[in-house]
């Protein structure tokens, strides 16, 4: 088996991806609850004890909330750079791993590499996971793409990439001009556009599944994330890779590379 990836949870309200090989099981954030974690693995026919490790990319609560209790509860280890350590309120009661930014690190067989991503946080990364052949790329926060980012995410087989909002419909939102500002921003989201650019530049032939993830509520729809990313990646000659939304209140599919998307 190469990497198979389920995003549990993707949006405000909390964050959380399995990715697992033959020998190991990962999750890229733990956002929500350590119980609804554990129901959502639960889906997948996953117990938490038998994750071998919890990567955190920021210490946002949409994606640190449950990292505590899954700990206590299940011994599951917990890698996060310094910043990110420092900025995890209460981080004295939990046990890490510190990873450097820049320098990869492995868990089981699954090759990791954290590396810098713009946005409002201590020290926040985005992930290259990689083993027997295949390569998934997470950058699920981020207000600009940067060469860095391009660079990391180029070869990957599946990509789950923030898809945050239409320019449109932030401008038009009721929320505080100052909050609109931060969203827009380079330490903020990426757009729906901001999305299907990061894709297309990317984009090599190996590439076959993007999961569209952290959709705001009120920003945003999946059909308008859908049309605005797949009618960019028609332009470039791209509409043989397969969209898929991931949402903050069901699981998504599971991908495994060169095999049909597996509806759960």
């Amino acid at each position: 088996m190469s990497l198979q990836v389920c995003v549990l949870a993707s949006g405000s309200s909390g964050n959380s991806i399995f990715v697992a090989s033959d020998k190991t099981r990962i999750l890229i954030d733990a956002g929500l609850s350590a119980k609804q974690v554990a129901v959502r693995l639960g889906q997948i026919d996953v117990v938490p004890e038998s994750i071998n490790g919890i990567c955190v990319s920021h210490e946002h609560g949409d994606h640190v909330a449950g990292i505590r209790v899954l700990q206590k509860r299940h011994g599951i280890p917990v890698y996060a750079n310094a910043g990110t350590l420092n900025g995890i309120p209460r981080s004295g009661e939990i046990a890490v791993k510190v990873f450097q930014t820049g320098s990869s690190f492995e868990i089981g067989d699954i090759g990791i590499e954290p590396f810098s991503v713009p946005h409002d946080a201590y020290e926040p990364v985005g992930f290259r996971l990689q083993t027997a052949g295949t390569t998934v790329g997470i950058v699920t926060d981020l207000g600009m793409t940067t060469s860095l980012v391009r660079d990391k995410l180029k070869g990957c087989h599946a990509i789950i990439v923030e898809s945050n909002h239409d320019e449109d419909l932030l401008r038009e939102a009721p929320r505080p001009w100052p909050l609109k500002q931060r969203i827009r921003s380079r330490q903020g989201h990426l757009s729906n556009m901001g999305a299907a650019q990061l894709i297309s530049e990317c984009a090599t032939d190996a590439l076959e599944h993007v999961f569209l993830s952290h959709l705001s509520s009120d920003c945003n729809t999946p059909d308008t994330a859908l049309r605005t990313v797949a009618s960019q990646l028609r332009l470039d000659g791209l509409d043989h890779i397969n969209l898929e939304i991931s949402h903050a209140s069901k699981i998504s599919s599971i991908w495994e590379r060169g095999k049909a998307v597996l509806a759960v």
